[in-house]
């Protein structure tokens, strides 16, 4: 008796260490908000200036979210990660390449494109957020151009360009990328250039940008304090923060991670989109729905990132695919419902009630189905057999 005694006193002070080593990602998990029913947030980036199509392609993206609605009767919502220039190829060729000059969103070969935005914005299935004056760093894209002939050619066209033809790297707006690995930019440039696209993102919707997304997922401290001086009130995240793109031109110098509902030191609020669902290359409507029951399961939000580029290159499959998945999402979680990203900010930060969990049962549920993503916690944790005390009071809650 005193044998098994000593055992499960030893069992209990492994437990305890395991826990105590992995306390800060436990703690942050526990203090993560949790929702009381499922939300859908479909992101798209990349639109505005750019290709004409894209008239065409939001119409119907706003026809095909007004069809799809939650419990309430609110129509599927769709972010718009708006792009606000692209090159002036003609000015750019007749200066030599040795000069950047901007197409600007409010140029009239884009009224097609703003009136299709407007309209989805006044249906209430599109909600803008700032993504970046361009997909690009201008004196970056110059630098490389003059020595990488596709680069030149890009830049150079005479038609409104698609930033998806970059080569990765240079998509990255807030590293000098002409070099690898990038180098960072003076804080100076980056407040000058955050509170100019913020102007022009006002002068263009009428109203201050409230939610941000970097492209390609690289920014930093900097960007966020310019952001946050902009009126920025909401950053998303794939839940991590690269600051660089490496020597092989992915991104990288990863310096810190966030959940959502928490604060960046300048005082924006993290989201963290992480479900991928790109139907252009093949990922099929179940990719949607398991990736929103994953996160009920976690009491999070379902952000599912998808880009201009699939209502471009393939409009119909995609269409059919994106709504197919909504559907889907609904008859498998009949008290979803939609929300705009500023929304469940606003939600999560202030911990509304009609949205925000507080009893002690479904938060720990939702908890313990967050403890997987923790590295090597699983691994350790099965190990241990701390595994089975908790896969029981998951159970049990």
């Amino acid at each position: 008796m005193t044998a098994l005694a000593l055992a499960f006193a030893m069992l209990l002070l492994v437990w305890a260490g395991v826990l105590l080593a992995f306390a800060a990602p436990l703690a942050a998990r526990w203090r993560e908000p949790v929702l009381r029913q499922p939300v859908l947030v479909i992101e798209s980036d990349d639109w505005g200036a750019g290709p004409p199509a894209q008239a065409d392609a939001l119409r119907r993206l706003a026809a095909s979210l007004q069809r799809v609605r939650d419990g309430s009767g609110r129509p599927a919502v769709m972010t718009l990660g708006v792009v606000l220039e692209v090159p002036d190829g003609a000015r750019i060729a007749a200066a030599g390449c040795a000069e950047y000059h901007a197409l600007t969103l409010v140029d009239v070969r884009f009224d097609a494109v703003r009136a299709a935005m407007t309209e989805g914005i006044r249906a209430g299935v599109f909600a803008p957020q700032l993504h970046g004056q361009c997909h690009y760093w201008p004196p970056a894209l110059l630098a490389a151009a003059q020595a990488d002939a596709d680069v030149r050619a890009w830049l150079a066209a005479a038609e409104p360009a698609a930033t998806e033809d970059l080569p990765s790297h240079l998509q990255s707006r807030w590293v000098d990328a002409s070099v690898l690995p990038s180098r960072a930019l003076a804080a100076a440039a980056i407040r000058q250039a955050a509170a100019a696209e913020a102007a022009a993102y006002r002068a263009i919707f009428g109203d201050t940008p409230q939610v941000a997304v970097a492209t390609t997922f690289v920014w930093n401290d900097a960007v966020e304090a310019a952001w946050a001086q902009a009126g920025i009130e909401a950053v998303i995240t794939p839940g991590r923060r690269a600051t660089c793109r490496n020597a092989r031109g992915q991104p990288g110098c990863v310096d810190a991670t966030m959940l959502t509902g928490e604060r960046a030191p300048a005082g924006p609020t993290y989201l963290v989109r992480d479900v991928y669902f790109e139907p252009a290359l093949g990922q099929p409507p179940q990719r949607l729905l398991e990736g929103l029951q994953a996160r009920t399961r976690q009491g999070r939000a379902c952000l599912v990132e998808t880009h201009r580029f699939n209502f471009l290159q393939a409009p119909d499959a995609s269409l059919a695919a994106l709504e197919t998945g909504l559907t889907a999402a609904l008859a498998a979680c009949p008290g979803l419902r939609f929300l705009s990203p500023l929304e469940l900010v606003r939600a999560v930060r202030e911990r509304d009630p009609a949205w925000v969990e507080s009893r002690l049962r479904p938060r720990f549920a939702a908890w313990r189905a967050r403890l997987d993503e923790i590295p090597r916690f699983r691994r350790t944790a099965r190990l241990s057999g701390l595994a089975l005390p908790l896969a029981w009071l998951g159970r049990a809650a």
